[in-house]
């Protein structure tokens, strides 16, 4: 059966018109506002340049955003003098060996408010190993952390870590290469000279390495 069509009048016009614009209005973009929300702001990044202090090895230079840790017998490190960082946290930098054959990234830090501290290594061992020392008395070469990447002279890798609660993740180059759960683990420096960098340090071995871009930022809410 067809609907029979029946004239628009003006009082019919005038009441749909007031019908839509009792509807809500779109915000601007096109897209209607959800009331009470807004977005939360991220951390903000603080830069760690200028209060790193040489504390053992070869020569150390801070070039502008570049911090260069020279060649030692053993380990070249520094520490930073600075405020330090509280977990939870992030921490991001680019790191590069110019020579050598063993980590030119070890970044000792913080993991816990009783005083630990690890150290993320990046190239040691015969240049390719990535973990923390140490988890359970086990270094970086020995626990679950360990993994072996070929990494270049001469080539920068980012490198991203995160503190948060009882966990470590680790990135180098956007890959997730650490995600480990340290609650009831023993978390403690490797024996020997890498104590001089804590609670919070850099250091190299055997090697010349240069860290630049590093900063941190809070993840506490």
């Amino acid at each position: 059966m067809a609907f029979e069509s029946r004239p628009i009048t003006r009082a019919c016009l005038l009441a749909a018109l007031l019908l839509a614009g009792c509807g809500e209005r779109p915000a601007a973009g096109g897209a209607t506002s959800a009331p009470g929300t807004a977005a939360t702001p991220e951390p903000e990044w603080i830069g760690l340049r200028g209060a790193w202090q040489p504390v053992v090895g070869g020569e150390v230079e801070e070039d502008g955003e570049i911090l260069r840790l020279g060649w030692g017998e053993t380990l070249t490190a520094v520490k930073w003098t600075g405020a330090l960082p509280e977990p939870p946290f992030e921490i991001e930098l680019d790191a590069r060996r110019l020579d050598g054959s063993d980590f030119f990234c070890g970044l000792t830090f913080p993991v816990r408010p009783s005083g630990e501290s690890v150290t993320l290594i990046v190239g040691g061992w015969g240049g390719g190993l990535v973990g923390i020392s140490s988890i359970d008395g086990l270094d970086a070469s020995e626990n679950e952390t360990t993994e072996i990447v070929r990494l270049e002279n001469g080539t920068w890798y980012p490198i991203r870590l995160r503190r948060d609660g009882e966990r470590i993740e680790v990135w180098l180059a956007g890959e997730k290469l650490i995600d480990i759960a340290t609650a009831g683990r023993e978390l403690s420096l490797r024996p020997g000279p890498i104590d001089v960098c804590e609670p919070f340090g850099l250091a190299t071995w055997q090697s010349t390495g240069e860290i630049r871009n590093i900063r941190w930022r809070s993840l506490v809410e």
